[in-house]
This record gives structure tokens, sequence and C-alpha cells, in this order.
């Protein structure tokens, strides 16, 4: 996914958290890969830290897997390309590896697959918030569902729905940047324990 392919997605007069935006970023993605479908997850949070923090937290994608509840691992590879294992129901898991195709330091980075069970793309987007409020966190992520037993998988993976997911996710981001430490009414059993602020912006 490219950042131009966002940005004239939010050249509609619909808010982005509208279906119609949703199905105009999804049908761009599709549309520029061949796709026959797409879905898309978007999500923003505000966290209370400098935005360099947070970008270079998230760049180490092997950092990922301590506040985001269904990835098992990421294993970095060349500093672009990494390997994604994502848990999926009845103990079975999905892979793909991924490239980076936009790096920004301390604003955006996105990616795309390049071999796996899931083809999918997406970008994190790291802007000021209001003074004294930290940075605003968007993340976009378009995939491709596939058919067959793995899209069976992949329908019970997303079935918890995946917005709710990713606001989720985003929400364990903010704690464990603001805080150390992630609640344990959201923490997984290795996280570490902590409180929960509440001060999120979500879209």
């Amino acid at each position: 996914m490219s950042e131009e392919q966002v940005e004239r997605a939010e050249q509609s007069d619909a808010p982005p958290t509208t279906a119609v935006h949703q199905r105009a970023v999804a049908h761009e993605a599709a549309e520029a890969r061949s796709w026959h479908e797409a879905a898309i997850v978007g999500r923003t949070v505000t966290i209370n830290r400098p935005r360099g923090e947070l970008y270079a937290f998230w760049r180490d994608f092997r950092n990922l897997a301590g506040f985001m509840e269904n990835i098992r691992s990421v294993e970095v590879g060349d500093g672009q390309r990494s390997h994604w294992v994502i848990a999926a129901p009845a103990g079975r898991t999905v892979e793909w590896d991924s490239v980076i195709t936009q790096d920004e330091p301390d604003r955006l980075i996105a990616w795309e697959s390049i071999d796996g069970d899931i083809k999918n793309t997406g970008m994190i987007q790291f802007s000021d918030a209001a003074p004294g409020r930290g940075t605003l966190v968007s993340a976009t992520i378009v995939y491709d569902p596939p058919a067959g037993e793995i899209g069976k998988l992949i329908a019970k993976l997303f079935q918890k729905e995946p917005k709710i997911q990713a606001r989720r996710d985003l929400r364990r981001f903010k704690q464990l940047m603001e805080t150390g430490e992630i609640s344990t009414s959201e923490a997984g059993p290795a996280a570490p324990r902590g409180g929960m602020k509440t001060d999120e912006k979500e879209q």
C-alpha cells in the first residue's frame, strides 16, 4: 500500500472510519495488485510519547509480538524483509513473508507480503497530536481473503471482528509505550502487569 493510495481515498467526503472510505481504500489496493477482492482494517490511537520513539519501536517488527495478540513471531531478515507467523484457530498457524515498501523515519512504515498464506499490504503512520498530547498512530491493513482451507482458517481467525482486534492491539501498544507494561485485563500470559491509561483517540 502506498501513501498516495491512502491519501486518494481520504479525499472522499466520507470520514475515514466509514464503510465508504474503507471500500475506497480496499478497492484501490486490490485493483493495483490484481487481487480478486480486498478487506480493510484501519484504526488510530493517540499515544503520549514522541514520534521518533514510537517509530523506532515499531520499525523493529520483532517487538510486535509483545502486544499484538495473534502474532506468534516475526523474524527479521535483511532489514527490509521479514517472516510472520500468526496464530490461527485449532492450534494452526498462517505464515507469510513481507517486504518494506516505504520507510520514512519518524513518519511512516509501509509493507507488502511477497509470499505466504495471506496476501496483505499495510501502513503505520505517525503524526503529531495536539500540543502536549504526543503522537497520533494510524494503522491501515488491506488483505486479500484467501479461498479453500486457509480461507476458512482466516475467516475463523477474524471472526472476533478485525476492527475490534486492531483497536485492542493499538490500545495494548499505547499501554506498553506509555507505562512500560500491559494491564492484566489486556495482556496475554507472558505480558507484564500494570495499569491502563484511557486518554485514547480512536477512529
